[in-house]
């Protein structure tokens, strides 16, 4: 049986009603009940086939169990979804018409079904494996899939597009009234801290840190009088708007609390009053150390008073001496037999070097922290009786900016004996070979010497006070540097006898003194603590063959840097251009206790002004 003719294919629902009709057929022949006459089987009789009215359009047999196309059952033959809804002749997914518009003659002899329903469960049941076999599931097609349904959104209410301005309104009017209340309590309630600034690095390592405590509202000026410290350290006290700045004159103690309160302070309509308190934490010191070695190079390093975290911070064949500012580090070294000056900050990086007078060597290295400036004396290197430039004071920017300035007193270049920057300051403190005294201030290019009377040394300048303690004759003095004013040092009590070095710091003295036996003969050394008030307490000794090189308070006199040479018969000096014992060794301190922190191998401490001079 053929499929298909040759002008049109059959559609698949063709053929599957063409199968149904002829097992329809089959079963009914199976059925039909014999002859009467000769016991066979009657056949029945076929139907003719109708003539198709379209030549286009196959012609389908007579199935006469299969019911008109317009019937449930045959619709049933295939989901309902897989046919369009266009109107006209329905076509099927695949392009064929749908069996429900092929004519089917229904005139033939009326044939008995009653054995076999018409409507039998067995035609529907065939024809939907098939199509779904054949077809697949239609509603998985996008082509045939209906879009879903969505509602279209509703505009939002003119009522609320209105209310936003509204809301917006009401949360502003808020946020005023809130900000209105606080400053209506601010006056109410008086001044309050609103932050509070200092370095506090800075106020360990020099004096004049400044604190900067800004309150809520502008402030009536403050009296020092209102004002307290926390342990207790001088300071001064200047107002500026909401602005309180306190000054403090000397440094202050490492890892230390400081509380500062202002009582009875006012705004500027000095209708409330309050109290003002704010506290800091000062950090740990750290101090700088020179190592010099007979093989390989010298080294300065940096640590803590643990002795524990040293680190190596510069390093150099040869280094005679250094000293460190907050900034930078100064180191004096030699080349080829003459002085070289490096300027660096303060973790050995970003070197350069700074212009020296010409070929020579340099000693006595000091640096003045607030006029950012290095000085040292000066020798030509080819001097001689008749020539060169011997001891000379030079001064200049740390920054490199200029030439080397040459201290001067009228128009001769004065041979130094001996000289200190005064603390906090430019100036310089000096005595000629001459043994006159003379201060000048060095960042004031116009500023000439102002002659002091005559002097043998100068042992120390005390930090925040512009006073330096001098020897005249016999006689220690405390001069005045501001007015010229001078009176003699308080002797201790005990009297440990005439000290050989005197190192102010804010309170007191360290005064090194040789101590001798009945006969006057020398018997050992020791370091002694006195206050003010002329009270003094022994904090370190040394006998025998050791020896005290240097005796240097921290800039706050918390601490003291005793140096010490230890078994100098059997401790040669070194080759270098400033000579010292080969080993050197430097014992921290607590000057308040005399108990010793810490050892640690090295000489030349930062917290000294200068260099020892042994």
């Amino acid at each position: 049986m053929s499929t298909d003719d040759a002008d049109h294919p059959l559609t698949r629902a063709e053929l599957r009603a063409r199968r149904a009709a002829e097992e329809a057929a089959a079963a009914v022949e199976s059925a039909a009940p014999e002859h009467p006459e000769s016991g066979e089987p009657a056949a029945p009789e076929a139907p003719s086939a109708p003539e198709s009215a379209d030549p286009g359009v196959p012609t389908a047999p007579a199935v006469p169990a299969v019911p008109p196309a317009d019937e449930p059952v045959t619709r049933s033959a295939a989901p309902a979804e897989v046919f369009d809804r266009a109107p006209g002749p329905r076509r099927t997914p695949n392009g064929g018409s749908d069996p429900s518009d092929v004519p089917v003659d229904a005139s033939g002899d009326a044939v008995d079904l009653s054995p076999v329903p018409a409507a039998e469960a067995i035609v529907i049941s065939e024809a939907e494996p098939v199509a779904e076999a054949a077809i697949g599931d239609a509603s998985s097609d996008p082509r045939i899939e209906e879009p879903e349904w969505q509602p279209h959104p509703e505009p939002a209410p003119a009522a609320r597009r209105r209310r936003f301005p509204l809301i917006l309104g009401a949360v502003i009017g808020v946020l005023v009234v809130v900000v209105a209340g606080f400053g209506v309590i601010t006056l109410l309630q008086g001044p309050r801290v609103s932050s509070v600034k200092i370095d506090a690095q800075s106020a360990i390592d020099a004096s004049g840190t400044r604190m900067i405590i800004t309150a809520s509202q502008p402030l009536a000026k403050v009296d020092p009088k209102q004002v307290s410290v926390s342990p207790k350290a001088p300071f001064t006290v200047d107002t500026s708007g909401r602005n309180l700045g306190i000054r403090f004159t000397v440094p202050l103690d490492d890892d230390t609390n400081y509380t500062v309160t202002v009582k009875d302070a006012t705004g500027t309509d000095k209708q409330r009053q309050s109290t003002l308190q704010a506290s800091f934490q000062t950090p740990k010191s750290t101090i700088f150390l020179l190592q010099r070695k007979a093989k390989g190079d010298d080294t300065i390093f940096i640590t803590d008073l643990g002795g524990k975290n040293a680190v190596p911070v510069v390093q150099h064949e040869k280094i005679d001496d250094f000293r460190a500012t907050a900034d930078h580090l100064v180191v004096a070294t030699e080349k080829d037999g003459i002085s070289e000056l490096l300027v660096m900050d303060r973790k050995g990086k970003n070197q350069r070097a700074l212009k020296l007078p010409g070929p020579g060597f340099l000693s006595n290295l000091q640096v003045s922290e607030r006029g950012n400036l290095v000085g040292y004396t000066f020798t030509d290197k080819g001097i001689s009786a008749t020539s060169g430039r011997a001891s000379i004071l030079v001064t200049q920017s740390l920054t490199g900016d200029g030439e080397p300035q040459i201290v001067k007193i009228g128009d001769k270049m004065p041979s130094i004996s001996q000289w200190a920057f005064v603390p906090d300051s430019s100036s310089v403190l000096f005595i000629d070979f001459s043994g006159a005294l003379f201060v000048q201030d060095r960042g004031d290019t116009k500023a000439a010497p102002t002659a002091l009377g005559s002097a043998q040394t100068v042992e120390g300048i005390s930090r925040g006070t512009y006073t330096a303690i001098v020897s005249r004759g016999n006689d220690l003095v405390e001069l005045n540097l501001a007015d010229g004013s001078e009176k003699p040092l308080a002797a201790s009590t005990p009297d440990f006898g005439v000290p050989g070095t005197i190192a102010p710091f804010p309170g007191g003295t360290l005064r090194q003194v040789a101590t001798r036996d009945a006969n006057g003969l020398p018997t050992g050394q020791i370091v002694t603590r006195v206050g003010d008030d002329g009270k003094a307490t022994k904090l370190f000794s040394v006998t025998g063959s050791d020896a005290i090189m240097q005796a240097c308070p921290s800039p706050s006199g918390q601490y003291s840097a005793i140096v010490v040479a230890p078994k100098l018969v059997n401790n040669p000096y070194d080759q270098s251009l400033l000579p010292l014992p080969t080993t050197m060794q430097t014992h921290i301190v607590d000057t308040k206790t005399g108990k010793e922190l810490v050892v640690l191998a090295g000489f030349d401490p930062s917290w000294c002004a200068q260099a020892p001079h042994r």
